[in-house]
């Protein structure tokens, strides 16, 4: 382990920067004003007693020197386990879906399952 002022040290002295788009902000939504706030579905009481009771999902963006991917997941509230996902160039419903049917995919068959999704006020 190193210490954090050790790395800012080497990084400066090597010149290194962060990955930026010519200065500017990325941004990725914009959300709707007259979208609603929606409520919390969960309390914000992110556990469970059960696998499979609770997944949690959300998509986010990756920015590289390769350019900006998108990235969708599904997570266990349970197990904190990642049961779905999908990295994709584009911010398409199918990124989504393709988590989603990944995580189905991992389901034990019967069990009682509540899905909750986050939205940027309907920016999507």
């Amino acid at each position: 382990m190193v210490g954090r002022g050790r790395v800012e040290r080497l990084v400066v002295q090597d010149g290194l920067v962060g990955a930026k788009r010519r200065g500017r902000a990325w941004k990725t939504t914009v959300a709707d004003p007259a979208g609603c706030e929606r409520p919390d579905l969960v309390n914000r009481d992110f556990t469970a007693f059960r696998p499979d009771a609770l997944w949690i999902a959300d998509f986010t963006y990756l920015r590289s020197w390769e350019g900006v991917g998108f990235f969708s997941f599904v997570l266990d509230v349970y197990s904190r386990r990642c049961v779905g996902w999908q990295l994709a160039a584009n911010m398409r419903t199918d990124l989504l879906l393709d988590a989603l049917k990944m995580a189905l995919g991992t389901r034990r068959h019967g069990a009682d399952l509540q899905l909750i999704h986050h939205s940027d006020r309907g920016s999507q």
